[in-house]
């Protein structure tokens, strides 16, 4: 598109040059917009967050909270991490018509400066949360959704990141349980603290 003129082969007249310029701005042009697209696709800054898979029920300071949990699995440090919790609770009127409700869901600590490990979310379940009256056959029955907004600052991209995600009582992703395993330990040279992702899903069930 663009060897105009290599080797033995060139345009010869007006018509001839003209049509070979016209394939020369059409391949140029073709590599720009492909550079800028892959450029755009591959550089957009990620906050490189995992989630927790499932939201925990657990027993708290004398009654319930709602739990999930998070951790940067790659070496970008976030600071200035924000969480915003939505729920979507649907459940059936008087006449039996299905109707959603939204709430804006209050945490313990809803920003913090630096996120080098995991964060536990908590959501605690007395008079004004949404759940306080649902009991685990609730959660069963009816279809409830939390929506999870998380915005920071990257450093290394020197911009803000989000990340999204959800958990829903109809995936069987909300359970109650005892607590959720720790996931970080010191190492043995007591002198680096080692986090472990593979364990961002334990959880300690209800004893029997």
């Amino acid at each position: 598109f663009t060897t105009v003129g290599y080797g033995r082969i060139a345009p010869v007249g007006f018509l001839a040059s003209m049509l070979a310029t016209f394939e020369a701005f059409l391949g140029l042009l073709g590599f720009a917009i492909a550079t800028g697209l892959f450029y755009g696709r591959f550089s957009r800054p990620r906050a490189y967050l995992k989630f927790s898979k499932i939201a925990l029920i657990v027993p708290f300071e004398g009654s319930s909270a709602l739990m999930f949990r998070m951790a940067p699995f790659k070496n970008n440090l976030l600071t200035d991490a924000q969480v915003i919790l939505t729920c979507a609770i649907e459940d059936a009127d008087e006449k039996g018509e299905l109707k959603s409700k939204f709430f804006t869901l209050r945490t313990q600590i809803n920003k913090i400066n630096t996120l080098s490990l995991n964060w536990t979310v908590v959501h605690k379940i007395d008079e004004s949360s949404p759940f306080f009256a649902l009991t685990k056959g609730n959660f069963e029955t009816m279809d409830v959704e939390i929506f999870v907004h998380i915005r920071a600052f990257d450093e290394v991209f020197s911009n803000t990141v989000v990340q999204r995600t959800s958990y829903s009582s109809h995936h069987k992703e909300i359970i109650f349980a005892q607590k959720f395993n720790m996931m970080y330990a010191p190492s043995k040279g007591q002198k680096t603290t080692i986090l472990n992702l593979d364990l961002i899903d334990s959880y300690t069930p209800y004893s029997i």
